[in-house]
């Protein structure tokens, strides 16, 4: 089959590289970065052209804007890459009968409920950018394509930047530190998800249309995330919890976000594993990097 990743320069289009070479389908990335085929996902007619140039069967959207604080002041462009991409991909797929694969986020939810969040609960974003993904999403249920959405949360690798880098740089370099105890959810590693996106697509499982959700297993509040990376770095930093109020920001977070996997691991027959584990992995591949 032909694929197309957009995106393909973000943590998650990284890990996707990694599954395509040791996949037999015709893998095609594009981003807007230097280095990759330029597609702008914006503009509709572009997307049209690469789709019947290649024969595109499949895209697996990586690309969004994903800097919550400051989509808060930069609606328009969150809203265009978020929402309004969104749909011009799942239209272009709608068109030639193809699959659309789309990455969606916890931040869906309003995180009230100390149970974890599953696929049919009630959404209620609490900010732009969580506004802007839901927004996407009901963009491409209303094109009618055949589509697969994956909600999934704290996302982190070795490519870019994310918590788990930042708190090994943090880490490294301070005595002491404040990370907040009352954000609680599930680190995600972006190799995992992409295991799960390439098991999906492998087994030809792209007839299951609907939401979805992926995370790790386990749950874990933000303080106790920063703690397991700080000890795994080898770093001596004494973390102390602290509550949200004491980093304002211009947006208020989801307090619990858990997200309930049953129905992904029941449809499409993936074991998850669990958050430390990952992160084990994933540390590891920082150290053979560096």
């Amino acid at each position: 089959m032909n694929i197309l990743i957009t995106g393909a320069n973000g943590q998650l289009g990284h890990e996707m590289q990694r599954v395509a070479k040791e996949s037999n389908d015709n893998y095609i990335f594009t981003d807007v970065a230097e280095g990759y085929e330029n597609l702008d996902i914006t503009d509709l007619e572009a997307i049209r052209k690469m789709v019947k140039a290649n024969n595109i069967e499949i895209i697996v959207n990586c690309a969004a804007y994903t800097n919550v604080d400051r989509a808060e002041s930069d609606f328009d462009t969150a809203n265009l890459i978020n929402n309004t991409a969104a749909g011009n991909l799942a239209t272009a797929m709608k068109e030639v009968e193809g699959t659309l694969i789309h990455v969606s986020t916890d931040y869906v939810f309003q995180g009230d409920r100390n149970i974890p969040c599953r696929e049919d609960w009630p959404t209620n974003p609490l900010g732009v950018y969580g506004k802007t993904k839901l927004a996407g999403e009901k963009a491409i249920e209303a094109t009618g394509c055949q589509h697969i959405i994956l909600r999934t949360a704290w996302l982190y690798s070795q490519w870019g930047k994310n918590f788990v880098k930042t708190m090994q740089s943090l880490t490294a370099s301070k005595d002491s530190l404040k990370v907040v105890f009352d954000q609680v959810g599930t680190p995600t590693f972006a190799g995992d998800l992409a295991d799960a996106i390439a098991h999906i697509i492998n087994t030809r499982q792209l007839d299951k249309t609907g939401i979805y959700h992926f995370s790790n297993e386990g749950v874990c509040s933000w303080f106790d995330f920063a703690k397991i990376i700080c000890e795994l770095s080898g770093n001596t930093c004494d973390i102390q919890p602290c509550y949200s109020e004491e980093f304002p920001s211009p947006v208020k977070r989801p307090h619990f976000s858990v997200l309930d996997k049953s129905k992904l691991k029941s449809t499409f027959g993936i074991r998850v594993p669990y958050w430390t584990d990952s992160l084990k992995k994933c540390i590891k591949q920082l150290a053979d990097n560096n």
